[in-house]
């Protein structure tokens, strides 16, 4: 009776765990999602003082205007780990903006952090704020733009 309770429960599972498989891999292919684009559209070459960062969110020919959210990520070279967040605020057709300001000569970085319809696109620029000292800049190795789904 035992050996067949088990093998009733293993085949149940098995069937189960099929069809979940099945309902899995249909979803997938139902409705591909485009991909979301992140234009950083702020300058590569900027002013010691206040700025506006910006960047256009679109997914196919359409412009994102119900992004979740984009941050800006803004750090100087070599000082990652003192980096700032900005929130950043539609502006209009896809286009997000945010003030901020340099307060000295250098190189910066910045991601856009953008969630957007499920995905999360992070595209990075390099920013050259004034006239900073070449030789002093430690050149940043994160990614320079990743994707992620959220499921």
């Amino acid at each position: 009776m035992k050996k067949t309770i088990v093998a009733l429960a293993l085949a149940t599972m098995t069937l189960v765990g099929c069809q979940e498989e099945e309902a899995t891999h249909t979803n997938h292919n139902e409705g591909t999602l485009e991909e979301v684009v992140v234009e950083i559209q702020t300058a590569e070459e900027l002013p010691v003082g206040e700025v506006t960062l910006s960047a256009k969110v679109t997914q196919g020919d359409q412009a994102v205007d119900d992004a979740d959210s984009v941050e800006f990520e803004v750090w100087e070279s070599g000082k990652r780990d003192e980096g700032t967040k900005i929130d950043a605020n539609l502006t209009e057709d896809g286009v997000y903006e945010a003030n901020y300001a340099f307060d000295h000569d250098g190189v910066y970085y910045m991601f856009a952090h953008t969630t957007a319809r499920g995905l999360h696109v992070m595209p990075k620029q390099e920013l050259k704020v004034g006239s900073p000292d070449m030789s002093k800049v430690i050149l940043d190795e994160s990614d320079n733009s990743m994707s992620e789904g959220h499921h």
